[in-house]
């Protein structure tokens, strides 16, 4: 009988410290991450003490630079880890992809006494990030946002409610947009935002279908004030900012995409070597072979679509397309993958004993955050085709 099962992901590293990165990565998935993830998932347990671990392991600073305590990996590397993590548990990976994503603004628009200030807490000091972007009325339309920031002075007053944060209500920071001047994209501005700041309240997180430990919550802001010299970037300056952050956010998303999908595939290919039909395995069996195929080859194409992605960022050049198609096509993936590990598990992938349902319900949302898939098809629409006539 032929052996089969889950292999280890054949990566193509740049360096032998990349190669060390992520061998330690998945010892520390194996040992501290996936034992729990079933168990804490379905008690909605916010694994606070895994990102602390993850901070002292220099896991949260990956792709910035090492002079304010950033580990000074590219994001094809980056991106490997977040893959990794995921796969164990996607409430820690996307989690770190979160925190990457708040910690942007300050990163690559922040003066430098902001960075030396504060970046080396952000990124290694123990605390965790989030990104207060959407709103209750504007979620893809983000430029019509309506919480206020009004000077006097050097203090800021904040004044409204973002929606879907997450982090919302547990991070120790907020990178948040909010609108200090005219209607549209250019009266936007980015502020860092301390998470015990006075004024500053998180409602009850969201009932959510998957990733029951990653708390998604409203922020309530008022009359929370903040120092000018919290400002990131010049007035106005705030959507580029949020868009530049965006790009990037969508390709750890796609990793994280993939690392949920892979998940799956183990899942299956553990599953039907070992489950006997008619005398043998059904993975002898070519219909599954067939899916299981599928399955691989749908992963290998996304893996490879946000590494090119990746590698396009880390040479300078635009990667904006790259960055939409990469979302889309791995989000779609982890939905089609997890729902086939599903399939081949029969009766069992639909009972909680198995994690294919876990992995199944959390693929859900990866189709949706951090611009949804509609949207991505529109960002490569204008790309290839420019703008919508109006």
């Amino acid at each position: 009988m032929t052996e089969y099962g889950p292999r280890p992901v054949d990566r193509r590293l740049p360096t032998e410290e990349a190669r060390d990165l992520l061998t330690l990565v998945r010892e520390l998935a194996e040992r501290e991450i996936r034992p729990t993830a079933a168990e804490e998932e379905d008690a909605g347990h916010f694994p606070r003490a895994t990102f602390t671990l993850l901070s002292e392991a220099g896991l949260l600073s990956l792709p910035y630079d090492e002079e304010f305590g950033g580990g000074g990996q590219p994001y094809e590397v980056y991106l490997q880890v977040l893959e990794e993590l995921a796969a164990a548990r996607l409430t820690v990976g996307l989690g770190v992809s979160v925190h990457t994503l708040a910690c942007h603004a300050l990163a690559g628009y922040g003066s430098k006494e902001q960075r030396a200030e504060h970046l080396p807490d952000m990124l290694g000091g123990g605390l965790l990030g989030a990104y207060c972007l959407s709103e209750p009325s504007s979620g893809s339309d983000a430029a019509s946002l309506t919480t206020r920031a009004t000077r006097e002075g050097d203090v800021w007053t904040l004044e409204g409610t973002k929606a879907w944060t997450t982090h919302g209500g547990v991070a120790d920071f907020y990178t948040v947009l909010a609108r200090t001047g005219g209607s549209g994209a250019h009266g936007i501005t980015s502020f860092l935002v301390p998470g015990d700041a006075e004024g500053l309240s998180a409602a009850v997180p969201e009932r959510k279908m998957g990733m029951k430990g990653s708390p998604t919550a409203q922020l309530h802001f008022d009359a929370v004030r903040i120092p000018d010299s919290r400002r990131i970037g010049e007035e106005g300056q705030g959507f580029a900012i949020a868009l530049s952050a965006l790009d990037s956010g969508r390709l750890g998303i796609a990793a994280c995409a993939i690392g949920v999908a892979q998940a799956a595939l183990d899942e299956a290919l553990a599953y039907t070597a070992e489950r006997q039909q008619f005398g043998r395995p059904i993975a002898d069996f070519q219909g599954l072979r067939f899916m299981l195929a599928d399955m691989a080859t749908q992963i290998e194409a996304g893996r490879a679509l946000y590494l090119t992605a990746a590698r396009l960022r880390d040479a300078g050049l635009p990667f904006s397309k790259e960055a939409a198609m990469a979302k889309l096509f791995c989000t779609d993936t982890a939905m089609r993958v997890t729902t086939d590990a599903v399939q081949l598990l029969g009766g069992y992938g639909y009972t909680l004993d198995f994690p294919a349902e876990r992995f199944m319900r959390e693929a859900k949302v990866l189709q949706i955050v951090e611009g949804t898939n509609q949207i991505q098809r529109m960002v490569i629409a204008r790309h290839l085709a420019g703008p919508e006539k109006r």
